[in-house]
């Protein structure tokens, strides 16, 4: 495979991910293939998310990321749990 064919699939994985919303899997993927730094890949992958979603504004999902997710859950479920006295 050519360096020009290697550099299209990086492109088109960056951007299957992007258009998922797995904005932190694009970065490390960023970083593994290029070996820049956190910040450098963060700001890449950010620039290109803001490109794809001007030029795909329905196909760029956002994603949740870190334990948001998880909080939410505990929060409702402790809430549950307090409103119907079973705490």
């Amino acid at each position: 495979m050519s360096d020009y064919d290697e550099h299209d699939v990086f492109q088109e994985t960056l951007k299957e991910l992007i258009f998922q919303g797995k904005k932190i899997e694009a970065i490390k993927k960023y970083r593994e293939q290029t070996g820049m730094g956190l910040k450098e890949s963060k700001e890449a992958v950010e620039a290109m998310t803001a490109q794809l979603r001007a030029d795909y504004p329905d196909q760029v999902q956002e994603g949740v990321s870190g334990c948001a997710p998880m909080i939410l859950f505990a929060f409702i479920s402790l809430a549950s749990l307090i409103t119907y006295g079973l705490a």
